[in-house]
């Protein structure tokens, strides 16, 4: 590495009387006109082109806060550091003691061992919880330190000495999972993280939703910070740094990212042939973000007093990580010959040292009084959300078994030797038939140290992390009745519309509800013109935290952009992930904010799981409630766009989560009944799901809802019609979903018309649904709990031939097909897309109203209910193309 420090310094006198002005300017004037002048100093070179070449965006190599401005260090050192070092113990002793009686469970000791100073520095000073009248800080947590997360937990009482020797043994009850899951540990976790990149959008997001509901004047959310403590390896994943400008730009003071910066991910340096802490300082520092580096510890203080020629920053200038890594691997007398002795200033700096002193020379990241300060600092700081850069060392403490080691990730298993070292490290009071045993340490409850911890976190307004599970009744939200919002869509009298539109009015009459409005959070990723929702920009405005500053071009328009402080509408721009963070941010908000909140995020459907799946993941760990909307979905619906445009899968996907309700309704009166239905679910009856609906740009005739149908709408299908003789012995079933349903009506009047054959027609308003309901009967039927009849077995018994089509992929309709006794034919879209209209399209994937009689005469003649020839003469009268090369072949 290079530094401007190393440049030839052609004229040191100059520089001199530059340093000695600056140094005037800052004695005299202060930090912020010393500021000033700098930047006023960086403009005018940037306007000459000074900087054409590419300056480097970040400081040098150092703390960024100075001694004399660190200040005093408010708590207890000494009792500190003694329950710090009961913590790690603890935490290796979980993942240890797990490993040693089941080798396979894995675990991790080595991350926590890095970021243990950090997290204890939050916990004793900064992380304040909920209490009456205050809602809390936020905090996100490095899901690889978990361990050092129950370790504290242990202390305080909340979680007992079975639970921690149950670590990552869940399955029968009273263990403790693996990373943050508030699906499993639902009075703990407040958030999940265990995905690396997650945690900071969410984060990021988390925020910004809070200065959105102080906005609206929904919670009071000032004084509340949001801290998250990540992995400097984590920072490579995508999602990790798609929020940082939103951040800046909304000048979101209240977040605070803690970067773990231990220079190691799992299979060696994050950057080995670089510095990754001055690639996070340069991306931060681009981003907008305020930066404090905290790199080295207080040992090193009087070594930067005494280094007037800046000997050291020309050394850890020309130092890679990699370096680093095996420098902080090895004892003093290596760091001496291979790092000091290369340059003789800094030789002479620590000539008077022992190898031992050497050695003691602590990276920032481990010093309480350094990270204090940077913590006070970020909290501090005004306008800009802050990170600290907080350098440590992997496995700090772990010696030969894991410190600065590449095989420090995967320690699991420590031999006695190692135990021993670890033991007399930290000064820890355990005999040798205590490290053998890997007990768990627990001082009195009325030594020093455990007054101290409860002290500090009563102080700090109780026990975290913490996660309140419901909300008091009288904050729930009572539901509208649903012909104030949806009567258009239940009697819909044939009236053509797609069920987009429909889902738009209905929406649009929801937030002009007096009472249940303002709860909802309308969610687009730059695409509400597409889906008409352009009228909501006028009626509730786009939220913007500095207003609209600017008069926008279609200002004399009915429906005019319109941005407001107050604006409900998030219109998050071209980020998916970003706009999935806020639906979660408001889909908990009724736990996170005591606000219950009810998202709708419209989005493009191919655009949902396929891309952010795994966000939506955590969205169901964290049990949000909301809708998500998948618009123009299905693969032939969306006509014109080709291979990756075009959604075969999201209901497939979708059926894996558990606590999410997929539908694919064909009309908006079985929209309307979904709507009302899940939100009567989540917000009245406090059900920790959410709602995932497929709707169509399609405009085509929508029929009255079905009187009656309700309760099997829900349930996943309904009879929604008979075509043909009903006392006819040639009959069929015919089951679609979605906008395929229209083509399955279709068929069934040529079956009648034109074959003689008569057919139920099937609306599958949810095959996962379905499929959940006929696995439980299934179940409780093998285990002589229940003996019932599934709703598939109700709506398709006998031995009835069945044909099912949907716009997905086979699978889809495929899940029920294991609980259907009579013959089953599945027609999908399996196969890449296609650019073309939607006829064409639904040809080409042979799920139109042809395709789908013809498997219905293939199927009748199969069961032996007409003649061969019938097929024969199908293929030839529908214009079926025989020789056409199947759909899903490549």
């Amino acid at each position: 590495m290079s530094d401007s420090i190393t440049q030839l310094d052609v004229d040191p006198e100059e520089t001199q009387e530059w340093l000695d002005a600056y140094r005037a300017v800052s004695e005299v004037g202060g930090g912020a006109r010393a500021s000033f002048l700098l930047g006023k100093l960086e403009d005018a070179a940037r306007r000459d082109g000074v900087f054409a070449g590419g300056g480097l965006p970040y400081s040098s190599y150092r703390n960024t806060i100075p001694l004399a401005k660190q200040g005093a260090y408010p708590g207890d050192l000494e009792v500190e550091t003694k329950l710090t070092a009961i913590m790690r113990w603890n935490a290796l002793a979980m993942v240890v003691r797990a490993n040693k009686a089941y080798g396979e469970l894995g675990g991790h000791i080595a991350s926590y061992a890095s970021a243990a100073e950090i997290f204890e520095t939050g916990f004793n000073h900064f992380f304040r919880a909920p209490s009456d009248g205050f809602g809390g800080d936020l905090v996100y947590y490095q899901p690889h330190s978990a361990p050092g997360v129950y370790s504290r937990a242990f202390l305080e009482g909340r979680l007992s000495e079975d639970q921690l020797a149950n670590y990552r043994q869940e399955t029968k009850g009273g263990g403790l999972c693996s990373y943050p899951h508030p699906w499993l540990m639902p009075d703990f976790w407040q958030f999940p993280t265990g995905s690396m990149g997650i945690g900071p959008i969410n984060a990021v997001y988390q925020a910004r939703f809070m200065r959105y509901l102080e906005g609206r004047g929904l919670a009071e959310t000032a004084g509340r910070h949001v801290w998250g403590v990540f992995g400097d390896g984590e920072m490579d994943e995508p999602e990790s740094i798609a929020g940082l400008t939103l951040a800046a730009r909304e000048k979101l003071d209240n977040l605070t990212f803690i970067i773990n910066c231990n220079l190691q991910r799992l299979d060696g340096p994050v950057r080995g042939n670089g510095q990754i802490i001055q690639e996070l300082e340069s991306l931060f520092v681009g981003a907008g973000w305020n930066v404090i580096k905290v790199l080295w510890g207080s040992e090193w203080d009087n070594l930067f007093g005494r280094d007037t020629e800046l000997a050291l920053l020309r050394r850890f200038a020309d130092t890679v990580d990699g370096e680093y890594q095996d420098l902080g691997s090895k004892d003093g007398d290596y760091n001496r010959n291979k790092f000091f002795d290369r340059d003789p200033a800094t030789r002479a700096l620590v000539a008077h040292m022992t190898d031992a002193e050497i050695h003691a020379l602590k990276r920032g990241g481990h010093d309480f009084r350094k990270l204090y300060a940077a913590f006070a600092a970020a909290k501090a700081h005004k306008g800009r959300p802050t990170v600290i850069l907080a350098k440590t060392k992997k496995g700090y403490g772990m010696g030969n078994a894991g410190e600065s080691r590449m095989t420090a990730h995967q320690s699991k298993k420590l031999d006695m030797e190692a135990l021993v070292a670890f033991r007399d490290r930290f000064d820890l009071p355990l005999s040798e038939r205590d490290l053998e045993e890997l007990r768990f340490l627990k001082p009195a409850a009325d030594s020093a140290e455990m007054k101290y911890l409860h002290a500090r976190r009563e102080a700090l307004g109780g026990y975290m992390p913490q996660r309140r599970q419901t909300t008091d009744k009288a904050r729930r939200l009572t539901v509208p009745d649903a012909d104030k919002y949806a009567k258009f869509a239940r009697a819909a009298n044939g009236k053509e519309m797609s069920t987009t539109m429909a889902f738009v009015r209905m929406l649009g009459s929801l937030l002009k509800d007096k009472t249940f409005g303002p709860s909802i959070v309308p969610i687009v990723a730059d695409e509400a013109r597409t889906f008409g929702m352009d009228n909501l920009f006028r009626q509730i405005g786009i939220y913007a935290p500095d207003g609209q500053l600017y008069e926008p071009e279609d200002a004399g328009s009915m429906m005019f952009y319109k941005e407001a402080k107050d604006g409900q509408l998030l219109e998050e721009g071209i980020t998916e992930a970003g706009a999935l963070s806020s639906w979660a941010a408001a889909g908990t908000a009724y736990s996170i904010h005591d606000t219950p909140m009810v998202p709708f995020y419209i989005y493009y459907s191919m655009f949902g799981f396929q891309r952010v799946g795994d966000l939506i993941w955590a969205a169901a760990d964290q049990r949000s409630r909301g809708f998500l909307i998948g618009a123009t979905a299905g693969k032939t619906t969306l006509s014109g766009e080709g291979l990756q445009h075009q959604d075969g899968t999201s209901h497939l996907s979708a059926s894996a989560i558990p606590n999410c309700r997929a539908y694919d309704p064909a009309y908006a009166g079985e929209l309307a009944v979904i709507m009302d239905h899940g939100m009567r679910r989540m917000m009245e009856e406090q059900k920790d799901e959410f709602y995932y609906i497929t709707v169509m740009n399609e405009n085509y005739a929508q029929p009255d809802l079905k009187p009656g149908a309700e309760g099997d709408i829900i349930k996943g299908m309904y009879l929604f019609d008979r075509r043909g003789d009903a006392n006819s012995d040639r009959r069929i079933r015919l089951v679609g979903s979605g906008t395929i349903l229209n083509q399955v009506i279709a068929a069934a009047d040529i079956l009648a018309n034109d074959y003689g054959i008569a057919s139920d027609i099937f609306s599958a308003t949810s095959w996962s649904e379905l499929d959940r309901d006929a696995r439980a009967a299934e179940r409780d039927s093998r285990f002589g709990t229940d003996a019932r009849e599934s709703h598939v077995a109700q709506m398709l018994g006998g031995d009835m031939p069945v044909i099912a089509a949907s716009d997905y992929v086979r699978a889809v309709p495929g899940l029920i097909a294991p609980y259907v006794d009579a013959p089953m034919t599945i027609l999908g879209t399996d196969g890449f897309g296609r650019s073309s209209n939607r006829v064409n399209l639904r040809d080409f994937f042979e799920v139109d109203t042809k395709n789908i009689a013809l498997a219905a005469i293939a199927a009748m003649v199969k069961a032996g209910h007409i003649d061969a020839k019938v097929q024969t003469e199908a293929r030839k009268n529908l214009n079926v193309d025989t020789g056409a090369p199947a759909p899903w072949t490549v």
